[in-house]
């Protein structure tokens, strides 16, 4: 039988996305590149614990779970987040940002300075502007000045993110429209943190990046991973978690995060070419469609 092999979900750097195993292995992906793999047949998806450390009761999670972490594990994993206050004394500097997705879709949110532009590759954002650097309560409380003064949400369904793609602006000065006046609406706002030190806005682009412009518009999304299921497909883009594949003459989106926690198998060259055997559901805009096999 094939060595399984348990997936880390998919990391981004300024080399590009790779899907992450247990162990250390890393796979890189470019567009044109097969992505395929099998679910071991009558396996479960277990919960992938907590801070590096595994699950004390293996618990056996959702499919359709993105968190893959069972109750307790995930309350573990969002007290030592940052996202959570629950490091609130961390002497890292952060900046603040404004992140465009689509069409009426920007979130303000904050990063570790270290971390570069990784956090909104991770996020899946079309463009953004820095707002401004500081330390982290003061990140903070400009986070939360944005949302009350001009009520700009922190978080963003992925669900929105992947329905407005394939009607994203072709310009990058049209996508980084939205981005600019509400970068200076910030500016004019009174009651910034003094230790924050604001940024001029300076749209960075990610749509060549991810592999969008040009990209034929993904019309389904995979639902969840089963027991005895497969894929396998072109990669044409990559957003986020998200890897969009052409599978014959479709292209459907996989949350790579709903690949963690299950032991996952190679497909041959031969085997499974251009194939989704598992749940999929309807992105075409103004459709509804039940899961299905396709």
């Amino acid at each position: 039988m094939a060595q399984a092999w348990k997936c880390a979900g998919l990391r981004w750097s300024a080399q590009g996305p790779a899907l992450m195993w247990d162990g250390g292995r890393r796979s890189p992906l470019s567009w044109g590149k097969r992505v395929a793999f099998g679910v071991a047949e009558g396996g479960v998806r277990g919960c992938v614990g907590a801070r590096g450390h595994p699950c004390p009761v293996r618990a056996v999670v959702p499919g359709r779970s993105t968190g893959a972490r069972c109750e307790e594990c995930a309350r573990l994993d969002r007290a030592h987040s940052v996202a959570a206050d629950g490091i609130a004394d961390d002497p890292r500097p952060y900046r603040v940002y404004l992140a465009w997705f689509g069409p009426g879709l920007v979130k303000v949110g904050i990063t570790a300075v270290e971390r570069g532009p990784a956090r909104l590759l991770e996020q899946g954002a079309v463009c953004f502007s820095w707002l401004g650097t500081g330390p982290l309560m003061a990140a903070r409380r400009t986070e939360e000045l944005l949302r009350a003064a001009l009520r700009v949400p922190d978080r963003i369904p992925y669900a929105e993110k992947r329905a407005v793609r394939a009607e994203l602006p072709g310009g990058e000065e049209e996508r980084a429209r939205e981005l600019r006046e509400l970068h200076a609406l910030a500016m004019e706002l009174g009651g910034w943190p003094e230790s924050l030190a604001r940024e001029p806005f300076r749209a960075v682009d990610h749509m060549e990046v991810f592999g969008l412009a040009g990209a034929p518009a993904a019309v389904g999304e995979v639902g969840e991973l089963v027991a005895g299921g497969a894929l396998s497909g072109e990669l044409v883009a990559a957003a986020g978690p998200d890897l969009h594949l052409a599978v014959g003459e479709k292209v459907v989106v996989l949350d790579t995060r709903l690949m963690r926690g299950w032991e996952l198998l190679p497909v041959t060259a031969t085997e499974g070419v251009g194939e989704v055997r598992l749940p999929v559901r309807d992105l075409r805009p103004g459709r509804q469609h039940q899961d299905g096999l396709f």
